[in-house]
């Protein structure tokens, strides 16, 4: 669980603060748009915020594998990651809605996905 707490961390560090300063940025990259309104970039920064908040709460985890806690951060991931699956292919579904990270973005949360289920069912039989 170490290495997913660490390489997550690493992974959506820069997406994190990308949103935070520049969300439009991003959307751009992921969507090939950019942010019309101040109340989506407002919300694109409180997603970053989030995403912040979950990667601080990794780093504190990430020494203390065992713990009842570090299960719940990583059951927190899964949930952020299959639902970022989830948005990513709906989003795929508008035919307007293609930037240059997209899929790399897809196949990134997906992996990232299956790696927290693969280490939430070692941790139970561990």
């Amino acid at each position: 669980m170490k290495a997913l707490l660490t390489v997550f961390i690493f992974v959506e560090v820069g997406a994190g603060l990308i949103l935070g300063i520049a969300p439009s940025v991003l959307t751009k990259l992921l969507f090939g748009t950019q942010l019309e309104t101040p109340t989506a970039v407002i919300a694109g920064r409180v997603a970053g915020v989030a995403l912040l908040s979950l990667l601080i709460a990794c780093w504190a985890a990430r020494d203390d594998v065992q713990s009842t806690v570090t299960k719940g951060v990583v059951t927190g991931m899964l949930l952020y990651n299959a639902g970022v699956v989830a948005v990513l292919l709906a989003a795929r579904i508008v035919p307007s809605l293609t930037g240059v990270l997209l899929w790399p973005a897809l196949i990134v949360h997906a992996a990232m996905a299956v790696w927290c289920v693969v280490c939430l069912s070692m941790r139970g039989t561990a």
